[in-house]
């Protein structure tokens, strides 16, 4: 991996090792993909103030999240069907996220079960969870991650209904999924890599899903059920249901309002994550980053803010944390990663990522996480 010197390269890497459908499944927005551009061409307009002729020998990327010590602010976001990009990969990312010593956060949607990953990791990581309509369902799950010693409950709120995304339709990663076609096992054909991988792996379908739909080895009874369940009728009130199930830190991901972010508040979340689900869901709607600001000014000293969607290097977890995030989720930068070359491409791109926080921090005279405000940017 010597070659490897950014995110982009990783990206060109997993685009090369994994069939078209999930590469475009985790590359791609929905609709017209303005906001998806969005997210990374806002990040790449605040510009940072070079600084000189100051101590920066002992830079330091450390950081606390939730209360705990982590090496750098960041978090492997939940990414659906992870174990479709490389075989078992939620057990390869979560081992290296453990590894890199920062969480990694376990999605419903996964492709390894709850149970597969704890019994196959050291320490506990994070899950996050859709609150469907069959609540025994959700309990079950809840309990579940409680069993399996999760040390945070991420809740997705943004998906009460899915944006439409046009490159899975066609590629066939729609409901009911039309992904063995003549086209695509041609593809699958083309990369025997992950075919071995894939076929080798403990699971193909969503593993927190088995028992719960009949014939889980049908990907169209699976897919069905699964689009059938998000709950539009879900709302502030349903927190206090959960709450009542699960006891430990919560954390609300899909904040894009500063009246949600109070609201966040209110209803006693540990943290909230700015978000707009990486501009997969509402096209249209502002970039993260330019939102960030107004949250963090109104919640930030009540709550602990982090932020998602369009982190792409260690300059733009810099930029995030300068408008007031006290940490970054990456889905798709660490993804890309798991593409590539699995467990190590992942190590690779948390060793990228902090790197390049530490030299950015370096070249505007920041020494520690905690000295990173507005002041590090162009005004």
């Amino acid at each position: 991996m010597k070659h490897i010197t950014c995110i982009e390269d990783l990206r060109l890497e997993h685009k090369r090792n994994v069939p078209k459908a999930f590469f475009d499944y985790v590359d791609h927005g929905s609709y017209s993909e303005d906001t998806f551009r969005a997210n990374c061409e806002d990040l790449q307009k605040l510009k940072f103030r070079q600084r000189i002729l100051v101590d920066i020998a002992n830079r330091d990327t450390s950081t606390t999240i939730l209360g705990e010590k982590a090496t750098m602010p960041l978090i492997c976001a939940p990414v659906g069907s992870t174990g479709l990009q490389y075989g078992d990969g939620e057990i390869h990312s979560c081992r290296a996220a453990q590894a890199a010593g920062i969480p990694y956060t376990l999605s419903t949607m996964s492709i390894n079960s709850i149970e597969d990953v704890a019994e196959n990791v050291e320490k506990p990581f994070w899950f996050q969870l859709y609150v469907m309509k069959d609540r025994g369902f959700i309990k079950e799950l809840i309990e579940r991650a409680i069993k399996a010693k999760c040390s945070a409950l991420v809740l997705t709120v943004d998906l009460q209904v899915i944006g439409q995304r046009h490159a899975d339709i066609k590629n066939g990663l729609s409901v009911p999924p039309q992904i063995l076609n003549v086209k695509n096992l041609i593809d699958f054909m083309s990369k025997p890599g992950w075919l071995v991988r894939t076929l080798k792996a403990k699971r193909r379908n969503f593993g927190n899903i088995a028992g719960f739909v009949k014939n889980t080895d049908d990907l169209g009874s699976v897919a069905q059920w699964t689009a059938s369940q998000f709950d539009a009728s879900l709302n502030w009130k349903d927190l206090d249901w959960i709450r009542s199930i699960w006891p430990g830190k919560i954390v609300i991901k899909g904040i894009h309002d500063i009246e949600d972010a109070r609201e966040a508040v209110k209803v006693g979340a540990q943290a909230m994550v700015v978000s707009n689900h990486g501009g997969r869901q509402l096209d249209g709607a502002p970039s993260s980053i330019s939102v960030l600001p107004g949250i963090a000014d109104a919640v930030g000293s009540e709550i602990e803010v982090m932020f998602d969607s369009g982190i792409r290097s260690g300059q733009d977890v810099m930029r995030a944390l300068a408008l007031g995030a006290k940490s970054c989720m990456i889905g798709r930068a660490y993804i890309y990663g798991l593409g590539a070359y699995g467990g190590p491409g992942v190590t690779k791109a948390l060793d990228i990522l902090r790197n390049e926080l530490s030299v950015t921090m370096g070249l505007c005279g920041v020494n520690s996480i905690a000295e990173i405000d507005r002041h590090v940017l162009v005004s």
